[in-house]
């Protein structure tokens, strides 16, 4: 089958971290690339696993790189996972083990967030970079006592510029160990909640949407739940190795995303 060039795609969804920029730099081509797809009137969206940033600081962020957007064309693993408790757990009384952004995000959703880990329905698990004994003391005792474990997003490790730092993940598994409870619910890519959500979001048919991300198993794992083609840039995390050794097929293979409007240096599957 004839595959379709990277530009003629009519929606875009973009992972940030590793495709866009690395830390607090941004990738060479990345800004050009995406102000081209807009003059050429793509629909454009920003998909992201993070827990540290909202939305508002996602799109902040992206215009200090000189990449314009609006909130609404950002989507985060706490976006997802105000709306997964909007939807699924009405009433829920989350503990959360995040920092502000989580805070602030649960409350624009109209989620009650507590202090009291004893009080909590579930208890929402992201990168926390003060987490300690007493936290996941408390968390441990949260789940014991009842409460639903719930993690952000399924990501072990963070990529930074001198290497990574620990993720979501890592802090789920301390709590899973002690807590005698598995996670009940993901709610970062690839989950099917995030997905609908990106869905709802792209107003576009899975078909004429292109996800374009650096981790096979969040960004491009993402793209084939929803029905997307997808391409995996090696700008991030995996390499064509990585391909052979996961087993998730992206549909091109890309240098990076000035790929899109760069056939020349595209390697289709």
């Amino acid at each position: 089958m004839q595959q379709t060039p990277l530009s003629d795609f009519s929606s875009y969804l973009f992972d940030l971290d590793g495709t866009v920029y690395v830390g607090n730099q941004v990738l060479e081509g990345a800004a050009s690339t995406i102000e081209a797809l807009r003059e050429r009137m793509k629909t454009i969206m920003f998909a992201t696993n993070t827990t540290v940033y909202t939305r508002e600081e996602v799109q902040r962020k992206l215009a200090g790189f000189g990449i314009a957007c609006t909130v609404d064309e950002v989507i985060t693993a706490l976006s997802v996972a105000g709306m997964y408790f909007r939807d699924y757990a009405s009433g829920a009384s989350v503990f959360p083990l995040g920092g502000e952004a989580m805070r602030e995000e649960m409350s624009r959703s109209g989620i009650t967030v507590t202090s009291e880990a004893g009080r909590a329905s579930h208890v929402l698990v992201g990168l926390d970079r003060t987490f300690d004994f007493d936290k996941l003391t408390a968390a441990v005792n949260a789940v014991r006592n009842g409460a639903l474990l719930i993690a952000a997003n399924p990501d072990p490790f963070c990529p930074m510029e001198d290497g990574v730092i620990p993720d979501t993940w890592a802090l789920v598994k301390a709590i899973e160990t002690a807590g005698g409870q598995k996670v009940w619910e993901t709610v970062g890519k690839p989950s099917r909640h995030y997905a609908a959500y990106a869905l709802q979001k792209l107003k576009s048919a899975p078909e004429q949407c292109l996800m374009v991300g650096d981790k096979l198993e969040t960004d491009i794992a993402l793209g084939k739940v929803i029905g997307m083609r997808t391409a995996l840039v090696l700008s991030g995390v995996d390499s064509r190795e990585s391909v052979k050794r996961i087993g998730i097929n992206p549909d091109y293979i890309c240098s990076s995303i000035s790929a899109i409007l760069e056939e020349t240096r595209l390697e289709r599957i």
